[in-house]
C-alpha cells in the first residue's frame, strides 16, 4: 500500500520512486516503499499550511490535543510488538531493545499529552496599573519540518511530533530513508486517534530530494534536525534566508571520566554499555572513556575481556547483546576511523575488524573495539565514529580529568565516576554538556531537557523547553479603561 501521508490521504510518490529496505542484519528484503520528492514534499507542505492557517487543529483547545496524544500513547502500547519488530527490522537492533524504546515512546507521547492538558491562558504580567490586563500567551509556532535519523528512529520522531501537536502546530515529517517503517505505523495510529487531515503528513526520501526542500521552503516556520553536524550546518544555512525557527540535535564526542576510587566492577559494566549499546550508534554514546592513571590497567584489562565476550547477532537472536552496524558504507566509514587511529598511534586491545563467524557473513556486523593510549592530539579522539568504537585516554587529576573531557567541539552528555559525592558535583558542575549522569549512563526522562552545547546543537527537547521549542511567545496588554493622553496637544 503506498507510504506517503499527505493531507490526510496516503498515496504514492508523484515520480514513481521507489526504495528497498533491507535488514542490516542478514540483507534480507523487509519491503519496497514509495521515495519522495520535491513535489511530494511540496505537496505535504502545501497540505500542512492549509491545515494550519484554515484548519481546526492550531485551535483545538490544550485540554483537548493532550488527549489526543494520550490516546496515541494508548495505541502506542496495544500495537508494541508491531512497531517493535517494524523497528528491528530496519535498524538490525535487538528485538529486546526496539521493546524498551516503545515503552519510552509511548511515556513521551503520555508526557506531552498531560503537559498541553495543562495549559493555561498564559502568564499574568504585573503591568503596575489597576487599569492594565497584561499576560503572556504561548501559541503554535506554524508549520514544522521535522526531520530525523536511523538510530532510533520512531524514538527521536516521538521526541518532536509529541511537542508539536502539544503546542498546535502541524508537520511534515522526513524519517531516514532508511528506516521508514515506524514512521508510517505512527501516521496510522494518530489517524486513528483523530488528528485532523493534513496536520501530521509523512514524505519518506533522501535529505537532498525532500529534506533540502523542506528547509529552505517559506512555508516552514520551524526546522527540527537530529543528525549528523555537517548535515545540521546545511540546514542552518539553509534555513538563515526565511529565518526560521531552528532545533538541532548534533550528537557528540561523550566523556565517561572514571576516577580511582569509582566502584570498578559497576564502573566497567556502565563503561561497555555506554559505548556498545546499539553498536555504538548513539548521539549520547560514551565513545570517551577518561581513566585515572593509577586505575588505568587493571580497568582497561578487564573492560577488554569483557569486551571480546560481547555476543553479536541479528533482532531476533536471544543470545546476542549489540547488533550491525546500519549499512555497509557506515561499516566502512567505522573501519577507516579505526585505522586512522591505529596510525595516530592508539593500540589495538581488541576489535578492530568485521566477525568471522560465517553466521555473521551477510550483516554489517564490527566487533566491538578498544583503542587504547589514546592522545587529545588525535583526531579519533576528536571525531565522531557513531559506531562500537572506544577510545581511552589517562588523566591525573581533578583538574586534568575535566580539561580533557571539555576538549571537544561537542557538549551533548558526559559522565563522571566517584564514590567522592564532592568531587561528582564540582566535575559535574564543570563540564560543558547538557546532560552529565553521576555513577551511571544513559537514562533519560521526558520530563527532563536534552540537548547539547557547543557544535552538539541548538535548543532542547523533551520537558518544559521540549515544548517550548514549539511555541511562540505573544505579549498582550489591554488598557481597560483608556483615556487620551493629550501627547500632541
Amino acid at each position: 500500500m503506498p507510504e506517503l501521508f499527505i493531507g490526510g490521504r496516503w498515496t504514492t510518490a508523484v515520480d514513481g520512486q521507489v526504495r528497498e529496505i533491507r535488514c542490516p542484519a542478514d540483507g534480507t528484503l523487509v519491503a519496497v516503499v514509495d521515495e519522495g520528492g520535491p513535489k511530494d514534499a511540496a505537496a505535504a507542505l502545501a497540505a500542512a499550511r492549509e491545515a494550519f492557517d484554515r484548519g481546526p487543529w492550531p485551535a483545538t483547545p490544550p485540554a483537548e490535543r493532550g488527549r489526543l496524544l494520550l490516546r496515541v500513547a494508548a495505541l502506542l502500547e496495544r500495537d508494541k510488538d508491531a512497531f517493535a519488530r517494524a523497528e528491528s527490522l530496519d535498524t538490525g537492533k535487538r528485538l529486546v531493545e526496539s521493546a524498551y524504546d516503545m515503552d519510552d515512546i509511548a511515556n513521551c507521547f503520555r508526557y506531552f499529552g498531560h503537559l498541553a492538558a495543562g495549559g493555561g491562558s498564559g502568564r499574568v504580567v504585573d503591568a503596575a496599573g489597576p487599569k492594565i490586563d497584561s499576560r503572556v500567551v504561548y501559541e503554535p509556532v506554524g508549520v514544522c519540518a521535522l526531520i530525523t535519523p536511523w538510530n532510533y528512529p520512531l524514538l527521536q520522531t516521538a521526541w518532536k511530533v509529541a511537542p508539536a501537536l502539544a503546542a498546535g502546530n502541524t508537520f511534515v515529517l522526513k524519517p531516514s530513508e532508511l528506516t521508514p517503517h515506524t514512521a508510517v505505523l505512527l501516521m496510522r495510529a494518530l489517524t486513528e486517534a483523530g488528528l485532523p487531515p493534513g496536520a501530521a503528513n509523512l514524505v519518506l526520501g533522501t535529505g537532498a530530494a525532500v529534506g533540502a526542500p523542506l528547509t529552505e521552503d517559506v512555508r516552514v516556520d520551524l526546522v527540527s534536525f537530529t543528525g549528523g553536524l555537517a548535515t545540521g550546518r546545511r540546514i542552518m544555512a539553509a534555513a538563515a534566508p526565511t529565518v526560521k525557527k531552528i532545533a538541532l540535535e548534533l550528537g557528540g564526542k561523550n566523556p565517561n571520566i572514571v576516577f580511582a576510587d569509582a566502584a570498578f566492577d559497576a564502573a566497567v559494566d556502565y563503561a561497555l554499555m555506554a559505548v556498545f549499546v546499539h553498536s555504538g550508534q548513539v548521539c549520547s554514546a560514551g565513545a570517551r572513556l577518561l581513566v585515572d592513571n593509577e586505575l588505568h590497567d587493571a580497568f582497561v584489562d578487564e573492560l577488554v575481556a569483557r569486551a571480546r565476550r560481547i555476543r553479536l547477532g541479528g533482532p531476533f537472536d536471544e543470545e546476542a547483546r549489540t547488533g550491525p552496524l546500519i549499512s555497509a558504507e557506515h561499516r566502512a566509514k567505522v573501519a577507516a576511523y579505526v585505522a586512522a587511529g591505529l596510525d595516530e598511534g592508539a593500540v589495538l586491545r581488541c576489535g578492530g575488524a568485521p566477525p568471522d563467524d560465517p553466521a555473521l557473513k551477510d550483516g554489517f556486523f564490527y566487533l566491538p573495539t578498544v583503542l587504547d593510549d589514546c592522545t587529545p592530539n588525535m583526531s579519533v579522539v576528536h571525531d565522531e565514529s557513531f559506531g562500537p568504537v572506544l577510545t581511552v585516554e589517562r588523566f591525573r587529576g581533578e583538574n586534568e580529568a575535566v580539561a580533557l573531557a571539555n576538549d571537544t567541539i561537542y557538549g551533548l552528555a558526559g559522565a563522571v565516576w566517584t564514590q567522592d559525592s564532592g568531587r561528582a558535583r564540582r566535575v559535574a558542575g564543570r563540564l560543558r554538556a547538557g546532560t552529565v549522569w553521576i555513577n551511571d549512563f544513559h537514562p533519560y526522562v521526558p520530563q527532563a531537557e536534552w540537548g547539547g552545547m557547543k557544535q552538539s546543537g541548538v535548543g532542547r527537547e523533551l520537558g518544559p523547553a521540549g515544548l517550548a521549542e514549539y511555541q511562540e511567545a505573544k505579549h498582550i496588554w489591554r488598557n481597560t479603561e483608556p483615556v487620551p493622553q493629550r501627547w500632541f496637544e
